[in-house]
Order: C-alpha cells, then sequence, then structure tokens
C-alpha cells in the first residue's frame, strides 16, 4: 500500500483528512507583505536594521500587527520570535496579536519623572485619562522626557507640550498638527563661517593623534554620560585593537532629570559632529553611529538635516554616520545595551569582559562617546585644553554642564566650574522657587539618590560625592523644598528602575519590584530594605540595578523620620 494512503504522521490528526495545504504556525499575507515591501523599498534587508523598520511600520500604520510583523520576518529572514521579541522589549513599539483590538490612532504619553511628579503630572494624568474617550485617545506614563525645564510635560504623537495643561492639549488635538517643533540652530554654513571643521581637516590632512589624545587627556575632560573615564584615554584602547573599528555616540540620556545633551544639539549641533569626526579620525572608525533616544524627535530632525550637508559638502562620505532611533528603553544608555540596539537586538547589557573597546559593535573594537564630551572634544581641539583646565573651583578643575530642575525659579542647562555646590547650582538657576525653602537634591539623576540641604557645600564633580553614598552621574540636578516628601520621591525613583530594569538579571527585575511593595508601606521595613539593597548592589549585572539601592538608602539615612 502506498505511503500516502497509510494514517499516522502525515495525516491532520484525529479528523483522518489528508495533510494541510499550509505550514503550522503564523501565515504570511500577501497584503502586509506588499505593504512592508514597499516602506522597505531598496533599504538593504540587514539583520542590524530591525529597530528602524519597526518604526516604519509602526509610524505608517500606528501599531505593529502580527501579519506586518510576519511579513518583516520573512522579508528579513528572520523568524517571528526574533521580531517578536525587539518587537514588545521596547515602549515604543505596539505589536497586536490577531484578534486584538489595535491601539487608538492618538496616544497622550504623560511624563511622570520626579521633576514633573512635583509640577503636578500625576493630576494632569488624571484629568486627561477621564476627559478623554479611551477609544479614541490613548493616555499613558512615559518615562522622562528631557525636557524637565518645563514641567510636566506631555507628548501627543511626536508634538511634545510643555507646562502642559488639559487646555493646551485640547488645543494640540483640534488643530491636528502631531509634529515636533524644530527649533532654530546654528546650521552647517554658519558653523563653518565661523572655522568649524577647519580643525578636523587639518588632522586629517597631517595631524597626530596621540597628540590630540595628549591634549583631551590635558584638559582634564572625562564622560559626562556619567562614567566619568578619561575621554582621550579611550582611544588608545581601541586603536590597540585590529580593524575595522566603530564610533558610537551614546545620544540616550533617559536618566530622569537630564537635559544636557538635548540643549546643546537644539542650538550647537555641528560641535558634537566635529568633535565625533574627530574622534573616529583618531581611532581610524569605519563607520560612526549616532544613537539618539526616540524621544528626540526634533533632534533627530536636525542631525538629518545636518548630516546631509556634511555630505554634499565633502567632509564625510555618504552613509559614513548611520544615525539609528532609539525605541523607548532606558537601560540603552548602558554602552553594551546600547550597542546591542543597534544591532537591532532586544538591549540587554552584556557581561563585560570583553569591553566594547575590544568587543562593540559587530564584535569589533568601539569607541563609545557621549553627546557633550564630544561637544566638548571640538572645543579643547578648537580652542586648547585650557578652555577646561584653566578653570577651578573649590580645588575642581574643569566646567560641567548642570541640568537643573524642581523647585528653582529658572529650570534649564547651566554651564559652571565643575566644583560648584548645590547652593551655587540654585543661585545660577535664580534662586529657589517663590515659597520654597530647599530641603533636599539629586545632585545626578535617580541613580545618585537624594542628599540632604545640610549637605550644601560639597562639590558637584566627579570623585567628590562617593564618600557621601552618591555620585554626579549626567548631572541631572533636581531640586526639592520643604513641600515635598523625600520619601514619596524615593518611591518615585524606585518606580522608574522597576518599569525600566531589562529583566535580564533577577537581583535588578525582582529586587525593584520587591523594593516598590516595601515603599509603598506607611512605614518601611530598614532591615528588609537594607538587606534588598545589599544583593541588588552586589549581584546586578549592569549599573541600573548596582544603582537603584541609592535612593532607599539616602532617605533611610537622611530622612528617617519620614520613613
Amino acid at each position: 500500500m502506498a505511503l500516502d494512503r497509510e494514517t499516522g504522521i502525515w495525516k491532520s490528526g484525529r479528523s483522518g483528512k489528508r495533510g494541510r495545504a499550509t505550514p503550522k504556525g503564523r501565515q504570511l499575507d500577501d497584503t502586509a507583505l506588499a505593504e512592508v515591501r514597499a516602506l522597505l523599498g531598496d533599504r538593504p534587508r540587514r539583520r542590524d536594521l530591525l529597530i528602524e523598520f519597526l518604526h516604519l511600520i509602526q509610524d505608517a500604520h500606528g501599531y505593529l500587527s502580527a501579519p506586518h510583523l510576519r511579513a518583516l520576518a520573512e522579508e528579513m529572514r528572520l523568524s517571528m520570535a526574533e521580531v517578536w521579541e525587539v518587537a514588545t522589549f521596547y515602549a515604543h513599539f505596539d505589536p497586536v496579536r490577531e484578534g486584538d483590538a489595535p491601539p487608538p490612532d492618538l496616544t497622550i504619553r504623560v511624563c511622570e519623572s520626579l521633576s514633573c511628579e512635583l509640577a503636578g503630572s500625576e493630576a494632569l494624568f488624571d484629568a486627561l485619562k477621564g476627559g478623554h474617550d479611551p477609544s479614541r485617545i490613548r493616555v499613558l506614563r512615559a518615562p522622562c522626557m528631557g525636557r524637565c525645564d518645563s514641567a510636566p510635560v506631555l507628548e501627543i504623537g511626536h508634538h511634545h507640550v510643555d507646562g502642559a495643561t488639559p487646555e493646551k492639549v485640547d488645543e494640540v488635538i483640534a488643530s491636528g498638527d502631531f509634529a515636533p517643533r524644530i527649533p532654530d540652530c546654528e546650521g552647517f554654513e554658519t558653523y563653518r563661517g565661523t572655522g568649524g571643521y577647519d580643525t578636523l581637516l587639518r588632522l586629517r590632512e597631517g595631524g597626530d593623534w596621540e597628540q590630540v589624545q595628549e591634549t583631551v587627556l590635558a584638559s582634564g575632560l572625562r564622560g559626562l554620560g556619567g562614567a566619568g573615564f578619561p575621554s582621550g584615554r579611550k582611544w588608545g584602547f581601541v586603536r590597540a585593537n585590529p580593524g575595522p573599528r566603530y564610533l558610537a555616540v551614546n545620544g540616550d540620556e533617559g536618566e530622569p532629570g537630564t537635559f544636557k545633551d538635548r540643549f546643546y544639539l537644539e542650538r550647537t549641533p555641528h560641535l558634537m559632529l566635529e568633535g565625533m569626526l574627530i574622534a573616529a579620525w583618531a581611532v581610524e572608525a569605519e563607520t560612526c553611529f549616532i544613537y539618539l533616544r526616540d524621544e528626540y524627535p526634533a533632534v533627530r530632525a536636525i542631525l538629518k538635516r545636518e548630516i546631509a550637508a556634511l555630505e554634499d559638502a565633502g567632509i564625510v562620505d555618504p552613509g559614513y554616520i548611520d544615525l539609528r532611533r532609539g525605541a523607548g528603553a532606558y537601560i540603552c544608555g548602558e554602552e553594551s545595551a546600547m550597542i546591542e540596539s543597534i544591532e537591532g537586538k532586544r538591549g540587554i547589557p552584556r557581561h563585560r569582559p570583553p569591553y566594547v573597546a575590544q568587543e562593540g559593535i559587530f564584535g569589533r573594537p568601539t569607541l563609545v562617546h557621549n553627546i557633550e564630551t564630544l561637544h566638548w572634544v571640538a572645543r579643547v581641539c578648537r580652542e586648547g585644553p585650557e578652555i577646561l583646565s584653566s578653570v577651578e573651583r573649590n580645588g575642581r578643575k574643569g566646567l560641567r554642564s548642570y541640568s537643573v530642575s524642581g523647585r528653582v525659579a529658572r529650570p534649564g542647562v547651566y554651564l559652571l566650574p565643575a566644583g560648584s555646590t548645590i547652593r551655587d547650582v540654585i543661585d545660577a538657576a535664580g534662586g529657589m522657587a517663590e515659597g520654597h525653602v530647599l530641603k533636599a537634591y539629586q545632585p545626578g539623576g535617580p541613580s545618585s539618590g537624594l542628599l540632604p540641604a545640610a549637605l550644601d557645600d560639597v562639590p558637584l564633580d566627579f570623585d567628590t560625592l562617593q564618600p557621601h553614598g552618591s555620585f554626579i552621574g549626567s548631572a541631572a540636578v533636581v531640586v526639592l523644598s520643604d513641600q515635598d516628601s523625600a520619601k514619596a520621591a524615593a518611591l518615585n525613583m524606585l518606580k522608574f528602575f522597576e518599569t525600566e530594569s531589562c529583566g535580564q538579571c533577577t537581583p535588578c527585575r525582582a529586587g525593584c519590584e520587591k523594593a516598590v511593595k516595601l515603599m509603598q508601606a506607611e512605614s518601611w521595613d530598614r532591615e528588609l530594605l537594607e538587606d534588598l539593597c545589599t544583593v541588588m548592589g552586589d549581584a546586578s549585572i549592569c549599573g541600573l540595578g548596582q544603582a537603584a539601592p541609592n535612593p532607599i538608602r539616602l532617605v533611610m539615612k537622611h530622612f528617617k523620620d519620614e520613613v
């Protein structure tokens, strides 16, 4: 008897009918495939472009349907599991399974960072949530949007509303204009006319990279994304490894309270771009990747325009600068998680060693710099190391850009000597807001915890805050007053860490969640929280879980009466 007449594995099971006409699993939809192909156009179907392609579909349709994801997997020769795991990792993607309702056409994201919470974001969220039809408008809580100087802030589509109120939201919705507002900035022609890129072109003609490295080291410049590693020293580490080499610009300033990178890019983007190209020249980078957080659509538009101007002027070859778009994940501010994201994967930190200077993007040596760091690389190479090294205050040398928000009269970015104290920073911001008295402050975002007003004479710089259980980080200063609760502020910070943990390691994933539950009690179990903090700090893979205990410990130390 022929095999195809036998019952068994070639049949469809209990029904006894002939085998199925299609493979098991999700079937390919021809319409969805045609739509995905039209969106991708002639772009190469490289694995590292997966996140960029997910953005194309999300922007075009407002969500990621299962048929579109299946079509994208087919087009990129990836498994559906790979595409789905990336789509569900990032907060700004909306994957929708078959049979599930897609999200409404309009989404309002209300920032719930500490600065916005102090400015009334919770009441704003409640008003918007109760004032709009959820079938038409979705209202979500969102982490820091990097606009703390104009809190409370929300985003409608890609339109940010500063100093948001329900009335302002109604006006934007009525206008139907949800595009980002592009600020005026110093463009290529203006920058070039003032000597911009002369330093870069001179170095390319016959410069000595080691001499430039010594100039940067002499300035005292350290990584301004938070780690504080001597900037020039990285160049030698990367150069010591065989090529090809890459450069990655970390533009994912997701630390709540931080907005200095946005401040500079919206005003003088070419300082960062020239600094980047000088660093790329020094390490002979094959490509420069700029990883920019998705919360900065206006900056993305500026960079696309100015990079095109650089290409038109012949300063860089087309494609040499690869602008990549984040998708809403704080963890991608960690350099190895950022590199995973650039490669089109989930932003999960890598185990080290090897370090990214040895094995970074695509397994090749990679130089990673923060945006503000490269801003200063350009200025130091152009104006000399003295621009930083000649400035001294309280025994500290250099300059720092402090992002200042909270209970001050004039929130904003202030360039001050690196040895400035919290009193100096508050004075630069116009003093305390009317009717408020300094009670506490974050020196460097939630990762740095909360310090009391009594520590108002400590220089806010690298290495000066560690004896107090804190650190300067990205210099995101949030000021609290006598009208604020340190306990509530710490809870805000831990809720952020709970949401943003990538979940890779148990101490961080479970630790943040347990900490939030314990901190919601009327009085804290100090012994249990301290034990939890020790486990998280000692056993977490990356800085998120290691720093998450800081707000808890510092509030228990300095604000005992509240907990």
